[in-house]
């Protein structure tokens, strides 16, 4: 089968992995408009389901992106006024360029051909066509109507900064002004930087004036706000603007030999740090539902691969938007004393039973939380170790202590 993916992200070249290792003789394309090294954004976070996933289906690029990870064990929540407060909980982040490299490597070495500066404005020749360019797929607009392409915009104000300072481990920052609430998500993703989401209400972006200064002098300003969390350290615009988050949907995903996956196909709001996992995901779902075909007919597996897809989105897709809302009604929630404060931005989704609350109130002491990271540092060595039998877990590189803050 010819097979192009159109899109280098993620998504893109962990099917053409999957593709190749289906089956040899496929003639798999990559084509990616960004020059080699070029990329949006800064570092993915994701956990162990997505680790299990990726170890049952590629053991060889999983070994790759579990060694370069950074983990963290806990959540801090740090707001003005306020006591700081911990979240339980772990995970992993990787910077994005280098989990590009990895999966760029893994598929150039199986085979799959993978091209740079190859903006595709139409669908190319192939049997099977990926749509996974983004967001803004430039695929899906060229029949936006047969996909049913719905596109809704959230109401906070969001940028996506770096830091070369390393947060110990994932950190929420709020921030009170003159002009209102403003805060930030951060979490180191190798040994000298950070990501650095900020996000504000439109009132305090404008109150801020952050709707009239230019990129640097912007970026200034949010340097002197969040002055107390960045121990001296800048803030890195690499351009990527203040943006309202566009929750994309579509009513069907394919079209002909043409078929939507990752941000092309849905996006998921930022604040549950799930876009990776299920762009990687929807890869394998569209993997299994071809190997399943066999050589059968290409429409009813892609209706397969959509249907499962689907079923398996909605729940993720509830949890994002309800914590997205939870930001935008965030100022409601800051006059809560410290633990109340950290347990309701925990318990966004709304779902959380009363043994979570009690849980919460006892590891903000020292002890108690010292013993749930060693419990749960446990319980992630030992899934690492069910993912390679007989072998001893990789050594996963942990967060740098911080300088400061």
């Amino acid at each position: 089968m010819r097979i192009t993916c159109v899109g280098g992200g993620p998504a893109g070249l962990y099917f053409a992995v999957l593709a190749k290792l289906a089956n040899p003789a496929n003639e798999v394309t990559v084509l990616e408009r960004n020059p080699p090294g070029v990329t949006y954004g800064w570092g993915v976070v994701f956990w162990d389901d997505l680790l299990d996933d990726l170890f049952h289906y590629d053991p060889v690029s999983a070994g790759r992106l579990w060694r370069a990870a950074c983990k963290w064990d806990e959540y801090e929540v740090r707001a003005t006024g306020k006591e700081v407060t911990h979240l339980a909980g772990y995970g992993f982040s990787l910077g994005r360029h280098r989990m590009l490299q990895i999966l760029t490597a893994r598929a150039v070495e199986l085979g799959v051909d993978v091209r740079f500066s190859d903006d595709a404005v139409s669908p190319p020749d192939a049997d099977l066509v990926v749509a996974c360019d983004g967001a803004g797929s430039s695929l899906r607009s060229l029949d936006a109507e047969h996909f049913g392409t719905e596109i809704a915009t959230g109401r906070n104000r969001y940028t996506w900064l770096g830091t070369p300072h390393v947060f110990r481990t994932f950190t929420f920052g709020f921030e009170q002004t003159h002009a209102g609430w403003i805060w930030y998500h951060a979490y180191p993703f190798d040994d000298n930087t950070s990501t650095f989401i900020v996000e504000c209400t439109p009132e305090t972006w404008a109150g801020l004036e952050l709707d009239r200064l230019d990129p640097a002098a912007g970026t200034a300003r949010l340097e002197t706000i969040f002055a107390a969390h960045l121990d001296g350290q800048p803030l890195v615009d690499r351009g990527s603007g203040w943006m309202n988050f566009r929750r994309v949907t579509n009513q069907r995903w394919d079209n002909g030999n043409v078929v939507l996956m990752g941000d092309a196909a849905h996006t998921t709001h930022f604040a549950i740090g799930s876009g990776t996992k299920l762009a990687m995901q929807d890869a394998m779902a569209l993997a299994d539902a071809l190997a399943e075909a066999s050589d059968g007919p290409l429409a009813p597996a892609l209706e397969r691969y959509e249907h499962r897809r689907r079923a398996a989105l909605a729940p993720l897709q509830r949890a994002a938007q309800a914590s997205s809302e939870w930001f935008e009604r965030m100022p409601e929630y800051a006059d809560l004393p410290s633990i109340r404060f950290s347990y309701a931005l925990s318990d966004r989704r709304g779902e959380y039973p009363l043994w979570r609350y009690l849980l919460h109130l006892s590891t903000q002491r020292s002890v108690t939380r010292a013993l749930l990271r060693r419990a749960l540092s446990a319980r992630r060595w030992s899934r690492a170790r069910r993912r390679r039998p007989g072998d001893p877990a990789p050594a996963t590189r942990a967060a740098p202590l911080p300088t400061g803050g």
